[in-house]
């Protein structure tokens, strides 16, 4: 019950939140709020410049990468269990599948910078 309770608060305060958000307007908008700021001097350039979606794609593979990488942290921690066997094919599940998306990645070259 108590769990209830805590979940319809915390929603219906975000949706409170959300309401009040949309509804205030911002009241003070001029030219100087949404311009660039260079240390006080005129922009030399645009600031919209475009964006490389094969550098995108790049980082969010890096991403996806390091955050499988960083599912190995625990294993010292786990190699203290006494169901050795599960820890090591899990383990090896979890590196494998690491080698077979590197790979997948690799020849479907989209590792590679130029475009």
């Amino acid at each position: 019950m108590n769990l209830m309770i805590t979940l319809l608060t915390n929603f219906m305060l975000a949706t409170l939140l959300v309401i009040i958000a949309f509804w205030l307007p911002q009241l003070n908008v001029y030219s100087e709020k949404t311009s660039p700021y260079e240390c006080g001097f005129d922009p030399m350039g645009s600031a919209r410049l475009p964006f490389s979606m094969k550098f995108f794609l790049v980082a969010i593979t890096f991403l996806l990468f390091d955050l499988e990488i960083a599912l190995l942290l625990p294993l010292p921690w786990a190699s203290q269990t006494t169901n050795l066997s599960t820890m090591l094919t899990m383990a090896l599940l979890l590196i494998l599948l690491l080698a077979a998306s590197l790979a997948y990645e690799w020849t479907q070259k989209g590792l590679e910078w130029t475009e």
